[in-house]
């Protein structure tokens, strides 16, 4: 994705199944501009990419336009009163349809004469006032012209109060008033239980959201001053007392202590920091207080960017999600046309097959044994209407994504391309890069040829790079000499003007200078100073402790690791034998690693790119998931579709056991939501299932999809 495009992720509000999601999602493809559209029903998220800034308003009204609702954020007070009126719903709607539960159950003893009259005053109550979101939600879905798992509910409702009605006025017509009563009982009961379930597994991202300070403690001339954090701004200084959480990224100013960073970076052990060290914002202090200089605040902070990245992630939709869509675009439609041919069928030939109606009944005492055809038919038509249950296939796939997406953010990774999720698990070659990935990117200089003077110049020029390389050299010398039109070689190194003359400091113009060096493993920085070289410097990484044996666990999963790198091969290769790596390419520019990922992808096999610096950036891009180390370049990360927030390779073997498990737990998902509907419809319209029992399986099976996805393990504890 390029910079020029704009992203934007909210709520969407009002949605109860998967149609509601794919006609808000078709509602937000309309709006000039929109390249991609994406809604979550599991999470309630939208999310839209364009090619110019969409202000809110006009998302706003595109998603009204078609009857629901958007919030820009999902607070705390939102989410309470939600779940406050869920529950109240709950209790009404129990606290009416209970009595008359209990009164049908009496009848069937001794007669209640006043019996039909309670069931259509209550169920009135029930249906329009209870349930009076049910019948918004199929209005405003009818009046849109689409239909949605509220138009089947309340249509099966409607035609037992209906039933109620023409029983009353002395027609020969069978009352299922309070089979009516009770399809709205079991609907609001299994909304409250799946939206506690879905809550539940979104409960990572949450605690994520919870962390994000309200206050901050700023430090002034006339003392300590405690501000809203959007008053906070970069270069404040915020003391954080012990057992406060860091409010701001920043940099410890004075005072050391313990940072727990868990929450974050999925590292269980405290960190110790000291001034001079970065701190994030959401970690929280143990020890002792400490001074902090504000770096970044607001939206810029990385646990926001977190925060954003995993929102966006749970918005987009992977392909395998794509069969569901299309089954659930003509479900109702098509559900409701079976019910109305069943009931057709039943009403014609009731007394050809009232034999085998009546067998049926001795083995399942729940089917209605009458001698109205009409009764018959309208038992069939509610109860092949309330059975068939499109909210389970709309919940497989996102509900299994949710919770894979939290669990790979608990083990430090953030995925920032839910399609990553299901690539991962056919990923058969890892080409990764050395420095910073499977190195730990922090090189130290072992030895030089430098005089002080120049020293001086090749650190004061080495502090404008991010590189690691850079950062070690920029440590030997403190003082900084005036540095003009510097410049950043990818993949070579930099140049920059000093006092006149021009100085590279980079990759060496002939290796066999350097073969002592070389043959230690350690890599070259050469100085030229006008293009006659001047000098060298010595650097040595330490490998990371986890690469061996991310390199082995892969090795043993059939995939082949390959290392990538720009240095020079012979310090490849003693770095490549120490971990097992039998294949490497060195010496490489940003492009050539770009055409490796392209020459592996055509194999035929699915390429994963590892790294940290610009160099990879492009190839990160290119391959079918690139992975950016979390203490890489922002392009970097902006180029990838995973990123290690902390940790070493073998996150990226935690990442393709992640994909796999969620892939199984997503076909588990859609097998069963298929399974149901193929195995209950026809026994719905064969008159061999009770609307009553069709509502509990209905509402049953959306929560068995919400139940198996959170049964989904964690790798590697």
């Amino acid at each position: 994705m390029s910079e020029e495009q704009f992203k934007r992720t909210f709520h969407v509000t009002g949605m109860t199944c998967a149609t509601c999601a794919r006609i808000v999602e078709q509602a937000l493809k309309k709006i000039d501009g929109v390249k991609f559209a994406s809604v979550n029903l599991a999470t309630s998220t939208g999310f839209i990419l364009a090619e110019r800034e969409i202000d809110f308003e006009t998302i706003k009204k595109a998603v009204e336009a078609v009857g629901y609702g958007v919030e820009t954020e999902l607070g705390e007070d939102v989410e309470s009163r939600r779940y406050a009126q869920a529950k109240k719903n709950l209790i009404l709607v129990w606290l009416f349809t209970g009595p008359l539960m209990l009164f049908m159950l009496l009848h069937m003893f001794f007669h209640i004469p006043w019996l039909g009259w309670l069931e259509f005053v209550l169920l009135s109550f029930v249906i329009f006032f209870v349930g009076r979101k049910i019948m918004k939600g199929a209005w405003i879905a009818i009046t849109h012209k689409h239909a949605n798992m509220d138009v089947l509910t309340f249509l099966g409702a409607l035609s037992a109060w209906m039933t109620g009605l023409l029983s009353m006025l002395h027609l020969p017509v069978a009352s299922f008033a309070a089979v009516g009563a009770m399809i709205v009982a079991f609907n609001i009961t299994g909304r409250f239980i799946e939206s506690r379930l879905r809550d539940k597994a979104s409960k990572q991202l949450k605690s994520l959201m919870q962390l994000q300070a309200r206050q901050a403690r700023v430090l002034f001339d006339s003392g300590e001053i405690l501000l809203p954090i959007d008053a906070v701004k970069e270069g404040f200084v915020v003391i954080v007392n012990p057992s406060e959480r860091i409010p701001v990224d920043g940099t410890i100013v004075e005072g050391s202590g313990l940072i727990d960073e868990s929450m974050i970076t999925g590292e269980s052990v405290p960190v110790l920091k000291k001034a001079g060290d970065s701190v994030t914002a959401g970690s929280l202090n143990l020890t002792s207080s400490i001074k902090v200089q504000v770096t970044k605040v607001g939206e810029d902070t990385f646990l926001s960017q977190m925060i954003k990245l995993v929102q966006e992630a749970q918005g987009f939709k992977v392909p395998i999600q794509a069969l569901a869509d299309r089954i659930t675009n003509f479900f109702v439609p098509l559900v409701f046309a079976l019910a109305v041919f069943s009931a057709t069928f039943w009403y014609f030939n009731y007394e050809r097959f009232s034999t085998f109606l009546e067998r049926m009944s001795r083995i399942a005492f729940w089917i209605v044994h009458t001698d109205e055809p009409l009764s018959f038919s309208i038992f069939v038509f509610v109860s092949t209407l309330v059975i068939a249950c499109p909210c389970a296939l709309g919940l497989a796939t996102p509900m299994a994504l949710l919770v894979g997406t939290t669990q790979a953010m608990k083990k430090g990774l953030l995925i920032r391309n839910a399609e990553a999720i299901q690539t991962a698990k056919d990923v058969r070659f890892v080409l990764t890069d050395k420095t910073g990935t499977l190195t730990l990117g922090e090189p130290i200089v072992v030895e030089h040829d430098l005089d002080e003077e120049l020293l001086k110049i090749v650190a004061s020029i080495e502090k404008k790079s991010n590189h690691p390389f850079a950062k070690a050299i920029a440590k030997l010398n403190e003082a900084q000499v005036e540095v003009q039109g510097f410049e950043e070689i990818v993949g070579e190194g930099v140049k920059a003007i000093v006092r006149g003359k021009e100085y590279f400091i980079g990759r060496p113009s002939d290796y066999s200078h350097y073969e002592e060096q070389l043959e230690q493993g350690r890599t070259i920085v050469e100085v030229r100073v006008d293009g006659k070289i001047c000098g060298f410097l010595a650097l040595e990484d330490k490998l990371r402790e986890d690469a061996k044996e991310a390199v082995e666990k892969l090795k043993n999963m059939n995939i082949e690791t390959i290392m990538l790198t720009g240095d020079n091969e012979r310090v490849a290769r003693a770095v490549a034998r120490k971990l097992g790596i039998d294949k490497l390419h060195s010496q490489l520019k940003p492009q050539e690693k770009l055409e490796l990922v392209r020459r592996y992808q055509s194999f035929g096999k699915k390429v994963m790119m590892v790294g940290d610096g610009m160099n990879d950036a492009a190839a990160l891009k290119a391959a079918d998931i690139g992975v950016a180390m979390g203490s890489g370049t922002d392009i970097a990360m902006e180029s990838a579709d995973i990123v290690v927030v902390k940790g070493g390779i073998f996150k990226v073997v935690e990442a393709i056991e992640i994909s796999k498990r969620t892939l199984k737990k997503i076909k588990q998902n859609l097998f069963w939501a298929f399974f149901y509907n193929v195995v209950a419809i026809p026994l719905a319209m064969a008159g061999l299932v009770h609307p009553l029992v069709a509502e509990l399986a209905m509402l049953m099976s959306s929560i068995s999809v919400v139940l198996n996805s959170l049964r989904m393990k964690e790798v590697r504890e």
